[in-house]
């Protein structure tokens, strides 16, 4: 089954804390919801962007899409 990687992006200077602030969030929702998947993470692009980010089943994406409202998605390699 492919697997999509749910992003969103925060920009300018505290955007790193605002996304690991949001990756919380995203946890919560996995254990509130018991989505298939437990796989978030934050990636610091460059100094004024961020992204927080979580993996779904594509049959779940979206209920998960409309429910969290990502900035944009991805297919998700493990690689």
């Amino acid at each position: 089954m492919r697997q999509l990687k749910l992003i969103w992006d925060f920009r300018g200077p505290d955007a790193n804390k605002i996304a690991q602030h949001h990756e919380i969030h995203l946890k919560d929702f996995i254990a509130l919801e018991k989505t298939e998947l437990n796989i978030t993470g934050v990636e610091q692009l460059n100094n004024m962007h961020s992204i927080a980010f979580m993996v779904v089943n594509e049959s779940e994406m979206k209920p998960i899409r409309d429910a969290l409202k990502p900035h944009r998605g991805q297919i998700y390699n493990q690689n």
